[in-house]
């Protein structure tokens, strides 16, 4: 029984997962996050939201209602390709949470976290959004110099 239960607890909350929590800065005061995921193939539109502990920043599921204070600060859009997009006015300087959490209808919540600080924004850019979600990429690019030398002996 207790197999059969976990199994089924699995099963149901893997549905769906936060592959990637991505931010950067568009201007001065301006925070846009991206949060990829995934889903099972033909699944309905999942709803997504973004939330700091029990205060919700915005969402996309009409049911829930958004924090009164991020009215006229915060949008959240689904976008191609299984990205959900936060865009906040006026981050507070210090650090700040933002957990981006996608949900299929009678399915469990999928989320992750980030720790956001204003001072250590990149701004919004190919560039910098690549740096910060490729790795691999980054790797390769300073090991280049490199490999281009032993080629010249």
């Amino acid at each position: 029984m207790f197999f059969l239960a976990t199994l089924l607890l699995f099963g149901f909350a893997s549905a769906q997962k936060v592959i990637q929590l991505n931010y950067c800065s568009i201007g001065e005061h301006l925070l846009r996050m991206d949060c990829k995921y995934a889903v099972p193939a033909e699944s309905p539109q999942p709803f997504c939201k973004y939330t700091n502990g029990e205060r919700l920043f915005d969402t996309t599921d009409p049911d829930e209602e958004q924090h009164a204070p991020f009215k006229k600060r915060a949008r959240v859009r689904i976008f191609p390709g299984n990205i959900c997009r936060l865009l906040f006015k006026n981050l507070p300087k210090g650090k700040s949470n933002f957990t981006c959490n996608i949900k299929l209808p009678d399915s469990a919540t999928a989320s992750k976290t980030s720790v956001v600080e204003k001072k250590l924004l990149l701004p919004c850019s190919g560039w910098s959004v690549l740096l910060q979600s490729c790795s691999g990429l980054l790797l390769t690019l300073m090991t280049l110099p490199m490999l281009l030398e032993f080629h010249w002996l």
